[in-house]
């Protein structure tokens, strides 16, 4: 191999180390592409054939992380056939010292998350048990943390530098490391406790009191992400939720039950206002978003200054799909109201003036 490239050096003159380089790094590119296609070629003809995804994605984990590898490779056998990076041998050597730990880091951190996913995707959606689906990306992140954390420490090796020093560094400072990171820590330890008890989860509408209401859209080790009705997102410190009270209309399940209050006028037959109030009713709960087999509740519930005052109790799908439903079930009923000619009255107050009495006359 060394004569032929000499014979190459010979043939295209003193340029012959950089065309070496850019050959070899186009060679790269021509592996890599080769390697990606027997990847393809495996998933095709063999990992198709079986049940389970988790060959699936553990190659699909694999292929970019080798064609990386790769690259990389041929890219550092180039830059050493450059002359003009002969005299930085130890800095490049400190490059690599770096770069090889992160690239291995790099592997098995795609190994787990491909792992991980394929538990989450076929084993944890068929247990009862909603924990381990809130707890795998809290592990996904932590493991990611451990991997990175032990790469440092071969680097630190590598690079001559005593890890015990570092440690001991990390020991005088540890006390003040801590107090820095409590709020954290809090919130860390407070998103472990939300996933443990399950007060709420992914995909629940939740109202936060005196903060704000939403559907939870993530559950991270720092804090939970809930998007508002506007579409915002809105992200809040787990601490801060584990000290609020929360209500979660998800739970026991995702049908919300809603009430609308309205009222007739004194004159009107409220056997016919009932039945009226209740075809409407029935009529929205078949609508989109209604849950059809729930049965509206009609109850009269007080005299009121200018009405008699009744409520309709109806269910939706979701707390989301109530607004719609009482937008509709609201023009339907007014509509029917005025066709029947049901008044719905406004605030009024009946004022009884007296005779004035006659003034007594002096004597």
């Amino acid at each position: 191999m060394e004569e032929v490239i000499t014979a190459f050096r010979g043939l295209v003159g003193p340029y012959g180390d950089y065309v070496i380089a850019v050959l070899i790094i186009i060679l790269s590119f021509i592996v890599a592409k080769i390697v990606s296609g027997m990847f393809t070629f495996v998933e095709k003809r063999v990992t198709s054939r079986t049940k389970t995804t988790a060959d699936d994605k553990i190659l699909a984990a694999f292929r970019g992380p080798i064609k990386l590898g790769i690259l990389l490779f041929g890219l550092f056998l180039a830059l050493g056939y450059l002359p003009v990076l002969a005299p930085y041998a130890n800095e490049m050597q400190i490059a690599y010292t770096v770069i090889i730990p992160l690239y291995v880091a790099y592997i098995i951190s795609r190994l787990i998350g491909a792992v991980i996913e394929w538990y989450s995707e076929e084993v944890a959606q068929k247990t009862k048990s909603k924990v381990d689906e809130q707890f795998l990306p809290i592990i996904k992140k932590v493991a990611y943390g451990i991997i990175f954390g032990i790469v440092i420490v071969v680097m630190l090796n590598q690079l001559g530098i005593r890890v015990e020093t570092v440690i001991a560094a990390m020991g005088i400072g540890g006390l003040a490391v801590a107090l820095a990171l409590q709020p954290t820590l809090t919130n860390f330890f407070s998103g472990a406790q939300m996933v443990a008890d399950r007060p709420l989860k992914i995909g629940d509408y939740i109202e936060i009191e005196s903060l704000e209401k939403g559907i939870v859209t993530d559950i991270g080790w720092r804090s939970t992400k809930i998007r508002t009705f506007a579409n915002n997102i809105v992200v809040l410190p787990n601490s801060k939720i584990a000290d609020s009270k929360v209500i979660n209309y998800s739970i026991p399940d995702s049908t919300a039950g809603f009430i609308v209050d309205c009222g007739v006028a004194y004159d009107s037959d409220l056997e016919h206002v009932e039945k009226i109030a209740l075809e409407i009713a029935r009529e929205t709960m078949k609508k989109e978003g209604g849950v059809k087999n729930f049965e509206p509740i009609f109850r009269f519930r007080e005299f009121g200054e200018s009405s008699i005052n009744f409520r309709v109790i109806m269910r939706g799908k979701t707390f989301g799909d109530t607004y719609a439903l009482t937008h509709e079930f609201i023009k339907a009923l007014k509509k029917r109201f005025d066709k029947e000619g049901i008044v719905i009255p406004f605030p009024q107050r009946d004022v009884h003036m007296d005779a004035p009495k006659p003034r007594r006359r002096k004597k």
